[in-house]
């Protein structure tokens, strides 16, 4: 058995990437990083080492994506797949997820949860910070998570304050945490920079099972005991929360970690810009023809269209198949509201 057992979260609908991100494909499944990969393949081939091989990885999602995801992983062995018969978010997902582990491979294994949809580089340093983390997890029996350094005050990402040094893994520092918290407002981000002592949420989460166990049955028993007792029938009773309220912001063994290699969680299209922005004033990944066009995100599926552009600044244009997205940047994390409204349409419900 390998040292970590790496599972990918890949259940969400990553709806910020409307109109590309939809129901029927939602964000894992897009191919939007250099190379022509989709999100969940990168993800997948950046934990096999870990992993020991394909044998030793393992994804939970939900029932309805589990075809589309063994078609995108073909070398994933079918019963590697943790299926959810429905959504209840972090929390739900983390402690089904964990129980599986449980059952197959005992509670002293150490468990690595990684999201499907994250840009990480370079992975040797990231192969490298997983591996000697999960010792330290394991033989501290904590909860650790990276912490992003900030690079600007971002208002849509959770933060983690950190408490005292705890003690070191190779290289890296661990703190203890002093607190998670929301995504703040703009005010309220701008502090948390100036403080110091603040980290953007990774996401990343590495444990042993009977560590996570332990925290859920403390502090999240509506959740954990109807999917021990009940199973997958259980879920039906299961209260939608994510991992983060129901055991992060309770638990006393949470540690921190910052992180040493680069990482975008990839939550909107602005995120092309810090990941492919290539030093041009527009991200074009379409035939642009502008004027006095300035800070444009441009995309297409398809390739033979054409973007025709005037005297616009700090815009995204996403063009698919019959429907075109044109938004302000800075109100790129209202699509939510706008998909809302189009479930609202007659006749529009298809498009999410």
């Amino acid at each position: 058995m390998p040292a970590l057992t790496p599972i990918i979260l890949a259940g969400g609908k990553g709806e910020r990437f409307w109109p590309l991100s939809r129901r029927s494909n939602p964000k894992q499944f897009l191919r939007i990083l250099p190379g022509g990969q989709s999100l969940i393949r990168a993800t997948a081939d950046r934990l096999v080492p870990l992993a020991g091989g394909w044998k030793g990885l393992l994804v939970a999602t939900s029932q309805a994506l589990a075809d589309k995801i063994l078609d995108e992983l073909p070398e994933l062995p079918n019963e590697n797949l943790i299926l959810e018969p429905e959504s209840k978010d972090t929390a739900a997902a983390v402690a089904w997820a964990t129980l599986h582990v449980e059952k197959r491979f005992g509670n002293e294994t150490v468990v690595g949860l990684f999201p499907a949809d994250h840009y990480i580089a370079p992975a040797n340093v990231f192969h490298s910070a997983v591996t000697s983390s999960s010792t330290y997890a394991a033989e501290q029996s904590v909860i650790l998570t990276f912490g992003i350094t900030p690079s600007h005050p971002a208002t849509g990402y959770g933060y983690i304050e950190r408490g005292a040094r705890k003690g070191s893994i190779d290289d890296l520092t661990v703190y203890s945490v002093q607190r998670f918290t929301e995504k703040p407002d703009l005010d309220t981000a701008k502090a948390y920079i100036n403080t110091g002592g603040f980290y953007w949420n990774s996401g990343i989460f590495i444990f042993s099972v009977k560590t996570m166990l332990d925290e859920l049955a403390s502090y999240a028993p509506e959740i954990l005991v109807p999917l021990r007792n009940s199973g997958a029938e259980g879920f039906k009773d299961v209260p939608r929360i994510s991992i983060d309220y129901a055991v992060m912001e309770r638990t006393k063994k949470a540690c921190v970690v910052p992180a040493p290699f680069t990482w975008d969680d990839l939550g909107d299209w602005t995120a092309l810009e810090r990941v492919l922005g290539s030093g041009n004033s527009n991200v074009e990944l379409v035939k642009h023809i502008g004027i006095d066009t300035n800070g444009a995100i441009i995309y297409a599926t398809s390739k033979d269209e054409v973007v025709v552009t005037l005297g616009l600044e700090d815009v995204v244009i996403v063009r698919d198949g019959n429907v075109t997205l044109v938004a302000k940047k800075g109100r790129i994390q209202e699509i939510k509201a706008l998909l809302k409204r189009l479930k609202e349409e007659k006749g529009m419900e298809h498009l999410t």
